[in-house]
């Protein structure tokens, strides 16, 4: 069966993301948002002095699927160089929101990021975040995932987030286990580390009180996405 068209599938994201509402419930006003996003900033300052990657600013990133530019912000408040960052989005109204609150010196891509022109091998990191899981198309995830490792230095890594379970109430997206992040980047050396609590959870809960997610985020099994380093291997 030939591979579908890769067009189809970035318009069918587009699609999805139209039928997304309740746009309110992404909010940093959210107790259940800003808990999620604390965390999960600790966990990558963790993983980056971890890695040995303490000197930001000298660090290559493009973020693949950067939406309204929220990733790249927080990556500018932590010590990134705005020339050193770059970003890639498909829908065009998110692109301008991103251009509209990034510096010029960041380098922002309109479009398929599976089709951009990006030197080989110029990223010292590739971040994705909650994307794959909004990719239903099994050939379009491994030619995306291609490209991205095609982009990332030896020795460098493609820096993953995004949940691994279904969403029984949105069959528009799909979760990504850990297995078939393997699959897409079969050369990777990978470490993961699961964190977040499952946002129906963290949203009841934080109703009733915000001190009561990270009593509930104390299990594991109610962490429904992992933030993984996939390195590649280094020269030599």
């Amino acid at each position: 069966m030939p591979d579908p068209n890769p067009t189809d599938e970035t318009r069918a994201v587009a699609e999805r993301y139209a039928r997304r509402g309740g746009l309110d419930r992404y909010s940093y006003l959210q107790a259940d948002v800003w808990q999620s996003l604390q965390e999960r900033q600790r966990a990558l300052l963790k993983l980056l002095l971890r890695l040995g990657l303490t000197d930001l600013a000298r660090l290559r990133l493009l973020e693949v699927g950067c939406g309204a530019g929220g990733n790249l912000l927080e990556l500018l408040r932590l010590g990134f160089a705005p020339a050193n960052l770059s970003g890639a989005e498909l829908l065009p109204e998110r692109l301008a929101q991103a251009q509209a609150v990034l510096p010029p010196a960041l380098m922002l891509w309109g479009g398929d990021a599976s089709t951009l022109d990006i030197v080989p091998a110029s990223q010292d990191i590739v971040f994705q975040s909650t994307v794959f899981s909004s990719l239903l198309d099994d050939d379009f995830q491994q030619r995306l995932a291609a490209a991205m490792w095609s982009w990332v230095k030896p020795g460098g890594g493609v820096l993953w987030y995004d949940f691994t379970v279904n969403n029984p109430r949105n069959p528009d997206v799909r979760g990504v286990p850990l297995a078939r992040v393997q699959q897409l980047f079969p050369q990777a050396v990978m470490t993961s580390r699961r964190l977040t609590l499952a946002p129906p959870i963290a949203r009841a809960v934080s109703r009733l009180h915000p001190s009561l997610y990270p009593v509930f985020n104390a299990f594991p099994l109610l962490r429904t996405h992992v933030l993984v380093w996939l390195q590649k291997p280094g020269l030599g």
